[in-house]
C-alpha cells in the first residue's frame, strides 16, 4: 500500500473558514486527504478556536476531493453513539468513498462539559468498544436495539445510509491496538519512538490476523505534530507559543480546562519535546523523520505544522518534501 501524506486540520487554532481554505490549499499543493481535530475547547487558551468538527468536515469536503475523517471523535461522552453514527454515515453519503470514521476513548478537556463522573481509563475504554458495537449495529442499515452497561438504543435504524464508512481506532496502548486489529479496519496513532509504535504495529497486526484479516491491507494511520519554520528560533517559539502541549511528559487524558494547561504550560522547556516534536528549519530534517515511519509500516500519515504559518509550510513542504518522500 502506497504511503499517503495528508493535512491535520488543527481546529483548536483556526477560525473554521480559515481552516477550509488551509484544506482546500494544501490539497492542491498536493497533500492527500484530511484529518480534522475535534475539540469542545482547545488545548491552551492561546491557540483559540474549537468548532464543531461535523460542520467542519462538510465544508471541506465540499472543497476538496480526498479522503476526510476525524481524528478522533469520542463516542461515548458528550455524544450518544447513535449520533455519531448519523453524523458519520451522512457524512459518507455526501462524499461517496471518501470518509473514515476515527474514533476514540475521549479526554476530559472535550468531554467533561456535559457533567457526570469521568472515570478512569479502563472504563473510558469499555465505553468506546460498546459505543463501536452500537455505531457497527447501526452501520448494518437494519433496524437494532441495544441494551448494554453504558448505553440504551431504543429500536431504530439510519435512514440515510448510502454506506458504512471504515472505522479506525486512535490507541497508543498495546492491548487497545490487539482488539483494534480485531475489531476494526484500521488504526490511528500519534507519533512516538519507533520502537514505541513499531510495538504497536505489531500488536494490532496480531489482532488482525487473530480475526482473519490481512494487516497489510489494512489502513494504519499516524497523526505526526511537527514545528517547521523559516529559522530555528522562529520553529521554537511557534512549539513554545502555539503547541506548549506537545512538551508535557504526562498523560493529558483527566485535565478539564485550557487554564489549567496554560499553567502547565509554564513549566515547558524547550528540551522537552526532544523525541516528541522535530524542531527544525530544515526541510529534509522533516523529510527523514516522515520517512523513518513510512519506513516502519504507515499507510497515511497526516503532517501537522504547529505554528500559524500554514500557508507557508504547505507551500515549502509541498515542494521540498512531499515529492522526495519514498512509499
Amino acid at each position: 500500500m502506497t504511503a499517503q501524506i495528508g493535512y491535520a486540520a488543527m481546529s483548536e487554532q483556526f477560525h473554521p473558514t480559515e481552516l477550509v481554505e488551509l484544506c482546500r490549499r494544501a490539497e492542491q499543493a498536493g497533500f492527500a486527504g484530511t484529518m480534522a481535530a475535534d475539540h469542545f475547547q482547545p488545548w491552551v487558551p492561546q491557540q483559540g478556536h474549537a468548532p464543531f468538527v461535523w460542520n467542519l468536515l462538510t465544508a471541506v469536503g465540499a472543497v476538496t476531493t480526498g479522503d476526510l475523517g476525524p481524528g478522533v471523535t469520542c463516542p461515548s461522552f458528550k455524544m450518544h453513539p447513535a449520533l455519531v453514527a448519523q453524523a458519520s454515515a451522512t457524512l459518507a453519503a455526501m462524499y461517496p468513498g471518501r470518509h473514515w470514521l476515527g474514533l476514540g476513548s475521549g479526554e476530559a478537556l472535550n468531554e467533561h462539559v456535559v457533567g457526570g463522573y469521568w472515570p478512569e481509563a479502563p472504563d473510558r475504554l469499555r465505553r468506546m468498544w460498546e459505543a463501536v458495537a452500537i455505531i457497527r449495529k447501526l452501520f448494518s442499515g437494519k433496524e437494532v436495539k441495544h441494551r448494554g452497561e453504558f448505553f440504551t438504543l431504543e429500536k431504530t435504524r439510519l435512514w440515510t445510509l448510502d454506506e458504512a464508512p471504515p472505522i479506525h481506532i486512535a490507541t497508543a496502548g498495546p492491548i487497545t491496538a490487539r482488539r483494534t486489529g480485531r475489531e476494526a479496519d484500521g488504526i490511528i496513532t500519534p507519533g512516538a519512538s519507533l520502537d514505541k509504535v513499531a510495538g504497536i504495529l505489531a500488536k494490532f497486526a496480531e489482532g488482525a490476523r487473530e480475526a482473519g484479516k490481512d494487516p497489510d491491507a489494512m489502513p494504519k494511520v499516524l497523526q505526526l505534530h511537527l514545528s517547521w519554520a523559516p529559522t530555528h528560533e522562529h520553529a521554537l517559539a511557534n512549539a513554545m507559543t502555539e503547541w506548549p502541549n506537545g512538551g508535557m511528559k504526562f498523560g493529558k487524558g483527566d485535565i478539564r480546562s485550557p487554564y489549567d494547561f496554560e499553567q502547565m504550560a509554564k513549566l515547558v522547556r524547550p528540551e522537552d519535546f526532544e523525541g516528541r516534536l522535530l524542531i527544525s528549519a530544515d526541510p529534509d530534517a522533516h523529510r527523514a523523520e516522515i520517512q523513518r515511519f513510512i519506513d516502519a509500516g504507515f499507510t497515511h500519515v497526516y503532517l501537522h505544522n504547529v505554528g500559524r504559518n500554514q500557508a507557508e509550510w504547505i507551500d515549502v513542504f509541498a515542494r521540498e518534501v512531499l515529492p522526495a518522500l519514498r512509499s
